[in-house]
């Protein structure tokens, strides 16, 4: 009767290795589908040392070892007497189970207790089994991805599991971690009944026990700080980066594409009349489209804005505006007060963006033909003004654009507002930082 059970609680575990190992194989898969099919691969190799060649095809490898493995304990079961084939399909057993611990790069080596259990069972009172024991113990314990990520570049499941939304977090490492109390609560169980059918192992069962408490409460620990990482990543981490890569992509393709666009009308209302005109417009047009495609590889590689680097806010600004003046039939005035206009690079970056998008949507929406920028200090907040004589609108919306400029602004801890009389105009107070430098 002992036997039998036994023998039932290892096809448990066998079961729900199974599904320990395909669910952390397909998890990987299903989440590299997901982030491809996003367009946000950038995004998430940002964030992670490695990642696996062919995540689709480990699925198929692991599910293939794993009937293999199948195979192997049906095969125990027949010699069981036979001691020489045992301790062949035992190692034949660990093997397959480090391949498939290998496979997944480590993240899942829950297997190894399957062997223990197998030593355990068809081994009693042989020398050779605390052989293949302490091997599939150190085997465990150097297998543990924490450890091994200290020297090797290794991808891991909570990387793919923290791609998620906070709530759908919570189920997958719930789900992860619940298999791997399971099968650590089967152990445990499956070493009870040892020590009652065998009382002379009883100190090498205690020995294990207290190895698996040890793992359990690192599993417990690390449950908990994967939970509190979740939510400051959820604040702080890779949604944060997306939406300031989305802003800067906005801006920059927005801008751009809508000075081609007036400027190619412009061309088509003048090639008729006066081709050698429209000919010089088109290469001033072909100009700014070659500055804007530079513009955004750069701002997808570094984030921030070309001309900032190279020539500083003021210049920068008045180099748009050239620009924009060039390919449009647009006035463009800007009054800057503040001197000299230097600030922190992230309020650089903010003020040069929010102009940007200001003259995209007076020229796409507003159909304005004079926009004013007025700069100037008041106490110790910086004033941007933007007014154009567009057509305004009855109701000020939150679109993509004004979205992110409010975005960026408070970001600094300032306030925008937005009005519609006699054509649109843009306020922003931004709180400086203001240095020796400014005064």
């Amino acid at each position: 009767m002992q036997q039998v059970k036994l023998r039932d609680i290892r096809v448990l575990m066998m079961a729900v290795n199974f599904i320990a190992v395909l669910f952390t194989a397909v998890s990987v898969a299903a989440t590299t589908e997901y982030i491809c099919s996003r367009y946000e691969a950038r995004d998430f190799l940002d964030t992670v040392h490695a990642i696996p060649v062919q995540p689709r095809m480990n699925v198929i490898v692991v599910t293939a070892l794993y009937l293999l493995l199948v195979a192997v304990f049906i095969a125990q079961e027949r010699y069981v007497n036979q001691t020489g084939k045992i301790y062949l399909l035992l190692v034949l057993e660990f093997v397959i189970s480090a391949v498939i611990v290998g496979v997944m790069n480590f993240n899942y080596n829950g297997l190894f207790f399957l062997v223990f259990t197998g030593v355990m069972y068809h081994a009693k009172g042989d020398k050779g089994k605390y052989l293949v024991i302490c091997l599939a113990l150190i085997s465990f314990l150097l297998t543990d991805s924490k450890l091994l990520s200290i020297n090797f570049e290794l991808y891991s499941i909570n990387d793919y599991f923290n791609f998620y939304d906070a709530s759908l977090q919570q189920y997958l490492l719930g789900g992860y971690n619940l298999l791997n109390s399971l099968n650590i609560i089967l152990f445990i169980i499956y070493c009870i009944l040892m020590i009652q059918q065998q009382r002379g192992t009883i100190d090498e069962v205690n020995l294990l026990y207290e190895e698996i408490r040890k793992t359990n409460q690192d599993l417990e620990n690390a449950n908990h700080q994967l939970k509190e990482y979740a939510k400051i990543t959820e604040r702080m981490g890779e949604t944060k980066e997306r939406n300031r890569l989305a802003r800067e992509i906005h801006d920059t393709l927005g801008h751009t594409l809508t000075g081609i666009s007036v400027g190619i009308d412009a061309c088509i209302a003048m090639v008729e009349l006066a081709p050698a005109e429209a000919k010089a417009h088109l290469e001033r047009i072909s100009e700014v489209a070659r500055n804007g495609l530079l513009e955004i590889r750069r701002s997808v590689n570094e984030l921030k804005p070309d001309a900032l680097e190279r020539l500083g806010l003021e210049s920068s600004i008045t180099k748009m505006i050239t620009d924009m003046k060039s390919v449009t039939d647009m006035q463009i005035f800007f009054d800057c007060r503040i001197r000299p206009l230097k600030f922190d690079e992230d309020e650089e970056s903010a003020i040069y963006r929010v102009i940007q998008e200001s003259l995209t949507n007076a020229m796409r929406h507003g159909k304005a033909s004079r926009v004013r920028i007025v700069m100037e200090r008041q106490e110790d907040t910086a004033v941007l003004t933007i007014n154009d004589n567009g057509i305004g609108c009855g109701e000020i919306k939150n679109g993509f654009g004004t979205k992110h400029i409010m975005e960026r602004i408070g970001m600094l801890n300032g306030t925008v507002e937005f009005k519609s009389e006699n054509g649109f105009s843009v306020i922003a107070r931004i709180p400086i930082r203001w240095g020796e430098e400014y005064d």
